[in-house]
């Protein structure tokens, strides 16, 4: 039985294989484009999945109260806090501080910078990190001990050799013997590295005794805990446990599981609100909307065409055949459609991968064959075609014979009113799309064509490495000589973020000082020039440092708390030390581009610099001006390979989250039209075929070409307009709550749907008018010959 209907579908979808073509295709792509997103949301949660303990890892935030807020800060615990937990709350059974740091390793003639973490010895307990080469016990023990991934041992000594007990020259300062090689940590990770060293001998240094005291918070701590450990009751000791430890203080950490490090990491006012498992719930949505508006075309091509098939159906019920037999033979068509569909959309997976890869910047694979992909790809296949065709198998087996066979069968009005619903709803979906497509772009050049208040084109960003600062002058005017660098500065943080900050300051004229957070920027005279900040009362630093040394420049947010009149010649007091204002700066956007930035406090010390940055002139050949940077910067710093990047690079990517929606919505909404098309141009052909002795007789009688255009293309526009009548006030609601996560946004405005209206409208004519000019081009004598 099962054979005979799968040898009758066959034969039936290669008897009406114009139409089935157009249902395998968008079926094929409604497929492809719902496992994409699949492996995408696949990558997202399964970030820190390695980590075996996920019901008892926890990283600590702080939650800091400025000016009636709460904020939520990361890498903002104390040195002390990890061990003093440990010791005093019992339900903590491991703790441990971590520190990123970039270190310069050095291997014969091999180079390399790669990021790691200074860590205390619990984090190997912590993180259960499998060793390759040596243990977990006694890895981190050593003053001069380093641990490696696998792939960084590679890069220093081969894949052939081993790498445990040699040592290795670590900022060209000082070596470290290799304690452990470990395994390799995926991409999606939220806190990872490529080296751990001890962090208590780093912090024992003199110069960093600040590191050992609360208050000063600079370190990212996590913890585990017991599993028998009740979670309110551990997590209410730890939020006690700052402000036990810190008089006056009301700032508490807090703690934040795995789990949620990397989908749920965004507070608002101290609270988890939103974060990245937005988008991920985002696109899963989309998936199965586009999924449904591929099973939406096989649906109403199947039902469309009932007529044709009517016939069939009371032949079979008049030898005897059983409503759910047919049932089943139809079902096995569509079955077998979507199967088909599935193998094309394997093609299409492997074609369209790495351009999907490097447009949302991961490494995906499809692995057909394991124990996960290849059936939930079957299975999406399978949903697919049980979901395209169970309605028409009920329509088409519900034909009464002697009705069908005299040829008294209509289409019933509720089948028509289906499809046309149908049609609506994919339209709908499609023009939602469209909108949203719009609004992301527009959101994403808002941003970027933001005054920010300096110039960050042409700006080449370096690291501050060996002996940039000690050289600095030297360097800067070798630079200048080159003819190609307007000014070279250093500063002690990355423009674009946070960097230090703190609290406590007093100065005149202002109130309620101590609850501001205050950034601090230790900078080169040279700084604002490079950076074309603009300086609007005062000066900014002299050359000579000693004579700035208690001097400072501020913000204008700084110096509007400083009460009216100008702020110059007041004085400020950081902890203990007095300051006196030189120069007020114009604000600028810093760390969240879509806020306000906080007030900034710079000083004339170049001492803690860690960034160089090259002010290039307009029109310099790139090639050659980069070639003479890193010549100068190597004679001046040998044995440091230059490590550079250009600041509207990193500006660009600090947005790469909205560029990723803007790409993801722009590619949905062009498939979405697209398969909405397939159905739109498969019911029009239909709808022509259906009519064409209508049309001849309509051209016998005198009807131009236009007038049966129209004919047949109204009741398709007229679908398209109450698509737009739906979607229109939905998109717009939708959209404007989107943009309510943003402080800095644009307004929406009307002609976006105006826009969304005429593109939509366009595209259905376009699919509809194609085949009503086909069909009223066609000869008349053709159209009314009768076989």
């Amino acid at each position: 039985m099962l054979k005979n209907h799968f040898v009758i579908a066959w034969r039936n979808l290669w008897k009406n294989k114009k139409y089935n073509i157009l249902n395998i295709f968008g079926l094929a792509i409604g497929i492809t484009c719902t496992s994409l997103i699949l492996l995408w949301v696949e990558d997202e949660m399964g970030y820190n999945k390695v980590f075996p303990k996920q019901d008892t890892i926890y990283y600590l935030p702080t939650n800091q109260e400025y000016e009636g807020e709460w904020r939520t800060f990361f890498q903002s615990t104390p040195g002390p806090l990890a061990n003093d937990l440990k010791n005093e709350i019992p339900e903590i059974v491991r703790a441990a501080r971590t520190l990123g740091s970039n270190f310069l390793f050095a291997n014969g003639d091999k180079n390399m910078y790669r990021f790691g973490r200074y860590a205390d010895t619990d984090i190997l307990e912590i993180f259960d990190l499998e060793f390759l080469e040596g243990s977990t016990e006694n890895a981190l023990e050593r003053p001069d001990a380093l641990i490696i991934t696998q792939k960084l041992a590679h890069e220093l000594f081969g894949e052939d050799e081993g790498a445990l007990n040699k040592t290795i020259m670590v900022n060209n300062t000082e070596l470290l013997t290799i304690t452990g090689v470990i395994k390799d940590l995926p991409e999606n990770v939220s806190f990872g590295f490529n080296w751990l060293t001890p962090i208590k001998p780093y912090l024992s240094d003199e110069a960093r005794s600040w590191a050992n005291e609360y208050g000063n918070n600079f370190a990212d701590t996590f913890v585990e805990l017991s599993p028998e450990a009740d979670f309110e009751n551990t997590d209410a000791k730890v939020r006690a446990f700052l402000p036990s430890k810190i008089e006056g203080s009301n700032d508490y950490a807090f703690l934040h599981n795995i789990k949620d490090w990397h989908l749920r990491s965004n507070f608002i006012d101290g609270k988890k609100k939103g974060g990245r498992i937005v988008l991920v719930r985002l696109m899963a949505i989309v998936a199965l909307l586009i999924l449904l508006i591929a099973c939406i075309n096989f649906m109403n091509l199947s039902t469309a065409r009932s007529e044709k098939r009517g016939k069939e159906v009371g032949v079979r019920k008049v030898l005897g055949s059983k409503k759910n037999s047919l049932v089943s033979q139809f079902m096995t068509e569509a079955v077998m459609t979507s199967a088909l569909a599935g193998l094309l959309s394997v093609f299409l997976l492997i074609s369209l991968m790495p351009h999907y890869n490097q447009l949302i910047g991961k490494q995906l694979g499809i692995a057909l064959f394991s124990s996960y992909h290849g059936p939930v790809l079957l299975g999406v296949t399978l949903v697919c075609g049980i979901l395209a065709g169970w309605y028409p198998a009920l329509y088409l087996s519900s034909f009464r014979p002697a009705q069908v066979l005299k040829g008294e069968r209509k289409v019933s009005g509720t089948a028509t009113l289906i499809r046309k619903g149908l049609v609506v709803f994919q339209f709908a979906i499609s023009i939602i799309f469209i909108s949203a497509t719009i609004v992301i772009y527009q959101q994403i050049q808002h941003i970027k064509n933001r005054n920010i208040g300096y110039s960050k084109e042409n700006l080449l960003q370096v690291r501050a490495t060996g002996n940039i600062i000690k050289n600095f002058d030297v360097i800067k005017n070798e630079l200048i000589a080159t003819g190609t660098t307007e000014n070279v500065a250093l500063s002690n943080t990355n423009m674009l973020f946070d960097g230090n900050n703190g609290s406590g300051l007093k100065w005149q004229g202002g109130t309620d000082t101590e609850d501001v957070l205050i950034s601090f920027r230790f900078v080169s005279a040279d700084f604002f020039e490079t950076f074309g900040l603009e300086i609007v009362d005062g000066r900014g630093f002299g050359q000579e440092v000693s004579l700035d040394s208690t001097n400072t420049l501020i913000t204008e947010s700084f110096a509007k708390m400083m009460g009216e009149g100008s702020a110059v010649g007041k004085t400020i007091n950081r902890w203990e030390e007095n300051y006196t204002v030189i120069g007020v700066v114009k604000d600028y956007v810093y760390g969240d581009m879509y806020g306000t930035s906080d007030p900034v406090m710079f000083f004339n010390n170049k001492t803690f610099a860690s960034n160089l940055y090259i002010k290039l002139k307009d029109g310099t050949n790139l090639e050659n001006t980069l070639t003479s940077v890193e010549k100068i910067l190597k004679a001046h710093n040998p044995g440091f390979p230059v490590d550079y990047g250009f600041v509207d690079e990193t500006f660009n990517a600090l947005f790469r989250s909205e560029q990723l929606t803007g790409q993801l919505s722009s590619l949905f909404a062009l498939l979405a039209i697209l398969i909405s098309c397939l159905g739109l141009f498969g019911l029009a052909a239909y709808t022509a075929e259906q009519r064409k002795k209508e049309i001849g007789v309509r051209k016998v009688l005198g009807s131009s070409t236009t007038s049966i255009v129209q004919l047949l293309s109204k009741d398709f526009m007229r679908l398209v307009f109450l698509a737009l009548l739906i979607a229109g006030p939905l998109s717009w609601w939708m959209m404007k709550s989107w943009l309510e996560n943003y402080a800095y946004r644009i307004e929406m405005n009307i002609w976006i749907l105006f826009l969304t209206g005429i593109s939509a409208t366009c595209i259905a004519l376009l699919t509809v008018g194609f085949q009503a000019i086909k069909a009223a081009r066609l000869n008349p004598v053709k159209s009314l010959r009768t076989e």
